[in-house]
């Protein structure tokens, strides 16, 4: 899974360029709703090859609904490279080397999909919100996401998802890295979420802390702050990374802990 970080070096490391002609996608799509209030949950996947004619009706019309769009954080107009992050945080905040070396592994894996984060549902979205005049928030601030990334446990690579073709192969770990950023993407756009149950298994298993601030600690914090929304009337879209409405401590499953159940409409 690709966070809004390592997107932000796939876009300053990408050159745009015209995307071949799309396909129709389904990803996933979710809703929370009570007598006044309307939060549509949205899975995205924060770099695209633009390949996928995914925003879509169902889509379009929950976005065109809402009042405001709310996504993981909003990433700077202009992203940095992972080098110049000083630019969009305070001087005392230093991005370790696991961080950086994972994030050069994941431009080059996404450069071999062509994929760019111009593509990304998240840009997507933002970009026709703010055309509409909408309120665009996001539900962290670039700096605590790279605070997080500064004191996670060195890893070796990005997990790969178990039982992939990436990982069956035998592939060296930046082709094994590469093809399963292909079978997330192209399982985002089936919108099949077993890939990322897969993966975030994976990931648990092989670095549970990281796995907590990254999935667990975010979704329990993203659940109070949808059921405080839910306090005032209205129709807000969320969007987050797919992989956060995945899996056994998903977004999902902490909203229906707080007794806030969830249907799929999408």
């Amino acid at each position: 899974m690709v966070g809004l970080l390592i997107a932000t070096a796939l876009a300053a490391a990408m050159p745009v360029s015209t995307p071949p002609q799309a396909v129709p996608a389904e990803p996933a799509m979710f809703v929370v709703r009570d007598a006044d209030t309307t939060v549509y949950i949205f899975g995205t996947f924060h770099a695209l090859d633009g390949r996928a004619q995914w925003f879509n009706a169902p889509v379009r019309n929950a976005l065109g609904k809402s009042q405001e769009l709310v996504l993981e954080t909003l990433v700077p107009e202009q992203p940095a490279l992972p080098g110049q992050l000083s630019q969009v945080r305070p001087p005392s905040v230093t991005p370790s080397a696991s961080f950086l070396a994972t994030t050069r592994m994941a431009i080059n894996a996404g450069q071999a999909q062509g994929m760019q984060v111009n593509n990304g549902a998240d840009m997507v979205l933002r970009r026709q919100a703010e055309a509409e005049g909408k309120t665009v928030e996001g539900l962290e601030t670039l700096e605590f996401q790279i605070n997080m990334f500064d004191h996670m446990p060195a890893a070796e690579a990005p997990p790969v998802p178990a039982g992939s073709q990436a990982q069956s192969s035998g592939a060296a770990p930046m082709q094994s890295l590469s093809k399963a950023m292909g079978e997330m993407q192209a399982s985002w756009k089936r919108g099949d979420q077993s890939v990322f149950v897969r993966m975030l298994a994976q990931l648990k298993n092989a670095s549970p802390d990281t796995y907590r601030m990254m999935f667990t600690e975010r979704n329990a914090r993203w659940a109070d702050w949808i059921r405080a929304r839910m306090r005032t009337p209205g129709t807000v879209f969320v969007a987050v990374g797919a992989g956060h409405l995945a899996g056994s401590d998903s977004l999902l499953v902490r909203l229906a802990e707080r007794g806030i159940p969830s249907e799929r409409i999408y």
